[in-house]
C-alpha cells in the first residue's frame, strides 16, 4: 500500500469510493436479505482491507460472527484464512477480503440466485475500485460468479476440478488472474482439504510472485 504522495490521494479516493457503496449497502432495503438483518440486529459486511491491494479474496456470505460485527471472516473460517495467509507471509490488512452477497441469509444456507443478483453490482464495483491484480475465490458460489461474469474458461465447474487453477481474466483495468480456492469452512468437514487448502495457497503465493503453476 502506498502511504506518500499521489499514491495516498489515490488510496484515499478508492476508500472513500468505498465507503459511498458501503453506505448504499447500508441502505439497501430492495434485498431479500434487509429485513432478516433487521429483524435480528445483524450489520451488512461490505468488504475490509487495502483498497489498493493487488490480492482480492472473495467469499460466498457472511456467518453470524461476521453479520454481528460488520467484518469479513471473523468466525472459525476466518482463523483459518487467516493462517493461510501468513503461512505465505501475508497480511489481511494488506488484502481485501469481501463476499459476493453482503448479508448473512438465515441458518447460514446457501445464498439463493435472487441474493446474488442483488448483491452483484456491488462486488463487480468494488472490483472496478480496487483493480487487484490476483483474486482469489473462496468456495464454489464465488468461483461459479467471477467465472460466470468474466467468462473464464474452465473444464469443469466443480470445486474438486477447479481448485488450485490459474484462471486468466481480461478486465477493462487489465489483466487479472483468478485462483478459485476451497471455502475455508470446507477443512472443517473434511479434514483432508487442509493439505489442499495449504497446497493451492502456495499456488497462490507464486502467482502473486509472478510466476506460474
Amino acid at each position: 500500500m502506498t502511504t506518500t504522495g499521489e499514491g495516498a490521494s489515490m488510496d484515499g479516493e478508492k476508500a472513500a469510493r468505498l465507503e459511498r457503496m458501503a453506505e448504499e449497502v447500508r441502505n439497501l432495503e430492495a434485498s431479500p436479505l434487509f429485513a432478516y438483518r433487521k429483524e435480528n440486529g445483524y450489520q451488512p459486511v461490505f468488504g475490509e482491507g487495502d483498497p489498493d491491494a493487488d490480492l482480492m479474496l472473495i467469499g460466498e456470505a457472511p456467518g453470524a460472527q461476521e453479520a454481528q460485527t460488520g467484518r469479513p471472516f471473523v468466525g472459525r473460517a476466518g482463523r483459518v484464512l487467516d493462517a493461510l495467509l501468513e503461512s505465505i507471509d501475508i497480511q489481511r490488512e494488506d488484502v481485501y477480503i469481501t463476499n459476493v452477497v453482503k448479508d448473512r441469509p438465515p441458518g447460514n444456507r446457501d445464498p439463493r440466485a435472487e441474493e446474488i443478483q442483488a448483491y452483484a453490482p456491488f462486488l463487480l464495483r468494488q472490483i472496478e475500485v480496487i483493480e487487484p491484480r490476483v483474486i482469489a475465490t473462496l468456495g464454489r458460489f464465488a468461483a461459479a460468479f467471477v467465472i460466470g461474469e468474466y467468462d473464464l474458461p474452465r473444464r469443469s465447474r466443480r470445486m474438486g476440478d477447479l481448485h488450485g487453477q490459474v484462471l486468466e481474466a481480461h478486465l477493462p483495468y487489465g489483466e487479472v488472474q483468478v485462483v478459485p480456492l476451497y471455502h475455508p469452512a470446507a477443512a472443517f468437514y473434511n479434514p483432508d482439504l487442509e493439505d489442499v487448502l495449504q497446497e493451492d495457497v502456495q499456488v497462490l503465493e507464486r502467482v502473486l510472485a509472478g510466476g506460474s503453476r
